[in-house]
């Protein structure tokens, strides 16, 4: 089989990248008013032609990813190709999704006063402030109030008032927010691979140079990206005995969307294994003290934001939107729509309940990985992984990027098995699910399932691999190859 070196799949990807950039100016999620003129559609035929080519672009990225795993590259390699590809996306329109103008219409309803957590972006004027980016605002989110704390929605506000809400600059300002959550992601991975003897740079290519992560977070600056680099941060200060700095930015990390609360209980475990004394002490102190710290910064982030404390009543708004990649909705819908043919009885209350009852599941299974870890059995961060991964497999709600908070835990602490295996082949595949314009076409979905299958293959047919580096803690060598991408092994 065929193969280029490092550099030569670093160009391979920037040429991706480039063209996923370029199709997106006439097939990206383009706004429905730009005074600017810059980012306007250009007829049917064009708009199908740059959507082939953000999908022939998508498709040489992944191929590159996916070999550029297996070349050794060392940490300063492997961050210089970070930085070629995600460049192409800087100036780009949004990709993949409409999120960002949801954004931008809730930082202006901030900035005007308006209650965020009870009405959606129509409140606004259509010729004021935020006008255009509320006009560009997916359907069913028109109407919907805001689901995200009032940390992000600060920043929001921050990035409407400098920028005037006008839609270029305004979506080029929360592109810079994305920028600098993938800093803090790379920063955090970095240290957090270190402290878990992983390579740096195989942790990096799972984590940060991830299409995935590219495509969803600096194409289409999706929050999720600032909750991931800020929780991570936090576990990085808890793992070096400064429990209470990582809660305070577990706490913001809360205040830009609510799953990262997950993270508290594992600085609790955190603590918990690292202290002495009596038992029930040691206990009490880990469960409690992680969430008073947090619950205090976002109640100071709510009080300094102004917003009021409506985002306590909003956190399940996003779940009464059916989305195919839910397991749960699925099957709630399935059994609903059965028992609706057989009983004639309403669908939804049969969907609540199974959508209810996976997130209970979920909640058992993150107790029961705290449990593990707080008794040896597990590495605490590793288990936090693996509970993001649960929360988002059990959610009502399931976008592809969600595989992206529990995945770049995973990518920094483990070095083999099944779980990289099958986060490296979702990786590879999710992204297609997509549609540049952020709609998931039928398409879509088939083109998904043939990468997972030839992913699946790819993986299957991967040499072994040779074992753990013998070279320190942090097994980094130039020009070795350590743990290598879909070469990784059980």
């Amino acid at each position: 089989m065929w193969a280029l070196s490092a550099e030569g799949y670093r160009r391979l990807g920037v040429a991706g990248s480039a063209a996923a950039a370029v199709g997106g100016w006439a097939a990206g999620s383009l706004p429905a008013r730009d005074p600017w003129g810059l980012w306007v559609p250009h007829g049917s035929g064009v708009t199908v032609a740059a959507a082939v080519l953000a999908y022939i672009g998508l498709t040489l990225l992944v191929i590159a990813w996916w070999g550029y795993g297996r070349t050794g590259a060392s940490v300063r390699a492997t961050l210089i190709t970070l930085v070629w590809w995600a460049a192409p996306l800087v100036l780009a329109p949004p990709l993949y999704s409409a999120d960002v103008y949801s954004y931008i219409s809730q930082g202006a309803m901030v900035l005007e006063g308006h209650d965020v957590y009870s009405v959606g972006p129509s409140v606004l004027d259509p010729g004021g402030l935020g006008g255009d980016a509320a006009a560009s605002v997916g359907g069913h989110w028109t109407d919907t109030p805001a689901p995200y704390g009032p940390f992000f929605l600060v920043l929001a506000r921050a990035v409407v008032q400098l920028t005037g809400g006008t839609i270029v600059p305004a979506v080029l300002g929360m592109r810079l927010i994305a920028l600098a959550a993938l800093v803090l992601i790379v920063w955090a991975v970095r240290h957090l691979a270190r402290e878990h003897g992983r390579s740096e740079s195989a942790a990096l290519w799972l984590a940060a140079l991830n299409p995935l992560l590219l495509m969803h977070v600096v194409g289409g600056m999706h929050n999720d990206g600032l909750m991931i680099g800020l929780m991570l941060a936090g576990i990085v200060l808890a793992t070096r005995g400064r429990w209470i700095a990582g809660s305070v930015l577990i706490g913001l990390a809360m205040m830009v969307k609510s799953p990262a609360a997950v993270a508290l209980l594992f600085i609790g475990v955190i603590m918990y294994r690292a202290s002495t004394g009596p038992l029930v002490r040691r206990a009490a102190k880990a469960l409690l003290a992680p969430g008073l710290v947090a619950g205090t910064v976002a109640a100071g982030a709510t009080l300094a934001a102004g917003t009021g404390f409506g985002w306590l009543g909003t956190q399940s708004v996003a779940g009464s939107i059916h989305t195919a990649l839910s397991a749960t909705s699925d099957l709630g819908l399935l059994f609903g729509e059965s028992l609706r043919l057989l009983l004639g009885t309403d669908p939804e209350p049969v969907k609540s309940a199974v959508q209810t009852l996976g997130l209970a599941a979920a909640l058992v299974l993150i107790a029961l990985l705290a449990w593990r870890a707080a008794n040896g059995r597990s590495a605490p961060v590793p288990a936090l992984g693996l509970a993001l991964l649960a929360l988002v497999a059990l959610s009502p709600m399931v976008q592809p990027w969600y595989l992206l908070w529990g995945m770049a835990v995973i990518a920094a602490t483990q070095a083999h098995g099944r779980t990289v295996k099958v986060l490296t082949v979702l990786s590879a595949s999710l992204v297609y699910e997509t549609h540049p314009t952020g709609a998931t076409p039928v398409y879509a979905f088939v083109l998904t399932g043939i990468a997972c299958v030839l992913g699946t293959f790819a993986v299957r047919r991967a040499p072994a691999d040779p074992g753990p580096p013998a070279c320190g803690p942090a097994g980094e060598r130039p020009g070795i190859p350590q743990e290598t991408g879909p070469a990784m092994t059980s």
